[in-house]
């Protein structure tokens, strides 16, 4: 019988001896944010500064919502609204915040149109300083290739690279991700997900499905 021990969720260093990698979900103190039990950052730089140096402007009320066992390489950035500019006037640059009698032009700055909540699926793979802009929603199982620049969204099972991203290929063909997405791993209890690491990892999508916690 495969041991079925999962490791502890709710520690931030899940490797002691590596402490550039953390998980996110007992990291984040922010309102604003949620993330999914396992998913990690990974940075030789101090990746317990992740809600300041890896989410950007990020004033609300849009949130940033990570799903479950989520790998961020070094560098990951999520742009977040509050890096708006007003763009239907001559200039964008934003003299209110200077200060002295420009900030009587507040109301020129606030109530800009926003894109919503960024929200990242459960089992994404982002590379190294991958950058998501505002308000995009990537789906499960995607990858985002080192240095992407994600400005819409990202189906599920995709692979995107590039400035602006772009859809290089699927990972599975519709019918399969279909069948991946109904199976949703990501939500087996932790013990049956720990029973089954390597078909989650190796198998194939009959064996994942053979797998599956059967229902009552």
């Amino acid at each position: 019988m495969t041991s079925a021990v999962p490791p502890e969720p709710n520690v931030v260093h899940p490797m002691p001896e590596q402490t550039r990698v953390v998980l996110l979900k007992p990291l984040v103190t922010s309102p604003l944010i949620e993330v999914g039990e396992f998913s990690y950052y990974d940075d030789p730089d101090d990746p317990t500064a992740f809600e300041t140096r890896n989410v950007l402007y990020h004033y609300g009320p849009e949130r940033l919502v990570i799903g479950r066992f989520c790998a961020l390489g070094t560098g990951v950035r999520f742009i977040m609204n509050g890096a708006n500019h007003r763009m239907d006037g001559p200039s964008t640059f934003p003299f209110p915040i200077m200060g002295g009698s420009w900030a009587e032009h507040f109301d020129l700055i606030t109530g800009l149109p926003g894109r919503g909540d960024t929200v990242v699926g459960n089992d994404v793979w982002f590379g190294y300083r991958a950058t998501v802009m505002p308000g995009v929603r990537i789906g499960h199982g995607a990858i985002v290739a080192s240095g992407a620049v994600v400005v819409d969204d990202v189906p599920d099972y995709a692979i995107v690279g590039g400035n602006p991203a772009r859809v290089i290929r699927r990972r599975h063909d519709d019918a399969d991700i279909a069948r991946l997405l109904s199976v949703a791993w990501w939500d087996w209890p932790a013990e049956h997900i720990t029973r089954h690491v390597r078909t989650i990892m190796s198998g194939s999508i009959d064996e994942l499905e053979a797998a599956a916690p059967k229902q009552d």
